[in-house]
């Protein structure tokens, strides 16, 4: 396997930067994989190696204002900037510097959210979605979690968008630290009662019809910010994709706990990995 940086350029200029994971032997496919909220490209390393070995080149990135060197504060980007610069950006030049093998993608939370959302997954020949949940307070169990994203959300995060104009996520304790537009964004969708399908600046419902490519949709039963009704909702808007979902839990991984992040720690690597691994494998031999 080698790793090599590469610089990827958006539509307005801003640069990311991204890792290729390439295999030793013949590739059978280019996998993306659009990382969550406040995660770094760091976590999905294990992951990515994974699936190099199984023969796939591998792309991992960072959206801008989370990336290394960026600054939360400085840069000015939303959730809807994630989507329509950077992910559009990453998957354009994956297609192009691959056009021979067929595309897939690994989302994880808006990582999968993104997959929806952008006009360039009809360039996806299938995709993933882990943990992909519409993220409204009401879904949030139990109570007392619930509250704490209720304070996070409409009280602590807000506030820090507006005095100081980004979200100190590494103080906070929830990730790396965050461009205020998404926070924003964030707040206003949990209380909708569809989450972003009800906010008509998105124009989420319609972007939701476009793509049409198989789709595997997984959550997990010890996640309590996506429970499946939560994820239903979501993959439930991808119209025109034959999406199968898949519900797991610990049990399904030797007793190990799972919840929103813990998919991608290596402790899954006998259990999980091999069944996404073998569902994208299905989608390359489906077009062969």
């Amino acid at each position: 396997m080698t790793r090599t940086h590469q610089p990827i350029q958006c539509a307005d200029g801003f640069a990311l930067n991204s890792t290729l994971y390439v295999p030793e032997g013949p590739a059978r496919a280019l996998v993306l994989l659009n990382p969550a909220t406040g995660v770094t490209e760091r976590m999905y390393v294990p992951f990515a190696s994974y699936l190099t070995e199984q023969g796939f080149v591998v792309l991992t990135y960072n959206y801008r204002g989370v990336q290394a060197g960026d600054s939360a504060k400085e840069v000015k980007a939303g959730f809807s900037t994630w989507a329509d610069l950077d992910v559009e950006a990453v998957t354009q030049w994956a297609a192009a510097r691959y056009p021979q093998l067929p595309l897939l993608a690994v989302g994880h939370s808006f990582g999968g959210h993104a997959i929806g959302l952008c006009e360039s997954s009809r360039l996806l020949s299938g995709a993933v979605m882990i943990t992909s949940q519409a993220g409204c307070l009401r879904f949030i169990r139990p109570l007392a979690e619930r509250l704490r994203v209720t304070a996070l959300l409409k009280l602590i995060g807000p506030f820090c968008s507006r005095v100081l104009g980004y979200v100190p996520g590494r103080k906070l304790g929830i990730g790396e630290d965050l461009p205020a537009q998404v926070m924003l964004e964030w707040c206003r969708w949990t209380s909708l009662r569809n989450y972003f399908f009800d906010d008509p600046q998105m124009n989420a419902v319609a972007r939701f019809q476009r793509p049409r490519m198989p789709v595997l949709s997984i959550g997990f039963a010890d996640d309590p910010w996506a429970p499946a009704e939560a994820i239903d909702l979501m993959s439930g808007h991808l119209t025109a994709c034959q999406v199968e979902r898949r519900q797991y839990g610990p049990e399904h991984s030797n007793g190990q706990a799972i919840g929103h992040l813990g998919f991608f720690r290596d402790r899954h690597a006998e259990t999980l990995w091999p069944q996404v691994s073998q569902w994208l494998l299905q989608q390359v031999e489906a077009r062969a």
